[in-house]
């Protein structure tokens, strides 16, 4: 009989709502921005001035998810863990480069961390020139000529950055789990963070990430936060 592959817990609730909301709206404001800039788009849907309404008010509630998810201590530790490099995100570049079979890596990998941090700086500055786009009076009208340019460029960019992330969870049924479920298999973990699965507890199968919400943050070399 075959024993029954071990289950960490990956993310917690909250951590997964964040994530959700967070998608949601992103997915939300590129849909409406391509129904406003495509003019086949613009044709099919119409009702401008609402999806307009739709895509000023998602945009500003992006930033809101993560601002929630900040009353989470895992919510904290995590993004703790996505601010900050360490040397081994660097071998781990280097092991990406080398195109190695083993890739060092804590809870998040180096790629991982240059996603979140890019992503987050792209909300805030996308945040900030569409607020001088749509209140007029905040600034002259070359600073809202400017604001546009930046805007509708960075918007491009993100649409391509997240078609890339959507890409490679499609390509990885287990990360898509642990996202979905919050749990994923040990040796998937073994294989993609193995400095982070080697300090992991397991759960066995059928286990519920409740009650486990607030497990103790630590940093990339193993030592309490």
């Amino acid at each position: 009989m075959n024993r029954p592959p071990e289950l960490l817990l990956r993310f917690s609730r909250a951590e997964r709502w964040v994530h959700r909301a967070t998608a949601a709206l992103m997915l939300t404001c590129l849909a409406t921005a391509a129904c406003l800039y495509l003019a086949p788009l613009a044709e099919l849907v119409g009702r401008r001035r609402l999806v307009v309404t739709v895509h000023v008010w998602c945009g500003l509630a992006l930033p809101v998810p993560l601002l929630l998810g900040l009353a989470f201590r895992a919510v904290r530790a995590d993004v703790s863990r996505l601010s900050r490099f360490h040397p081994v995100d660097w071998a781990w570049l280097r092991a990406v480069r080398a195109r190695a079979a083993y890739r060092p890596a804590g809870k998040f990998n180096a790629g991982q961390k240059l996603y979140a941090q890019w992503t987050l700086g792209a909300m805030a500055v996308i945040l900030g020139t569409g607020l001088l786009m749509w209140l007029t009076h905040l600034a002259p009208p070359a600073w809202r000529t400017g604001a546009t340019f930046v805007h509708d460029w960075l918007a491009a960019a993100v649409a391509v950055v997240t078609a890339g992330h959507v890409r490679m969870a499609l390509r990885d049924p287990e990360a898509r789990r642990g996202m979905r479920t919050g749990l994923v298999d040990r040796r998937w973990a073994e294989r993609e963070h193995p400095l982070w699965a080697e300090r992991e507890h397991p759960l066995w199968p059928n286990a519920s990430p409740a009650g486990a919400e607030e497990a103790v943050p630590v940093t990339e070399d193993g030592r309490p936060s």
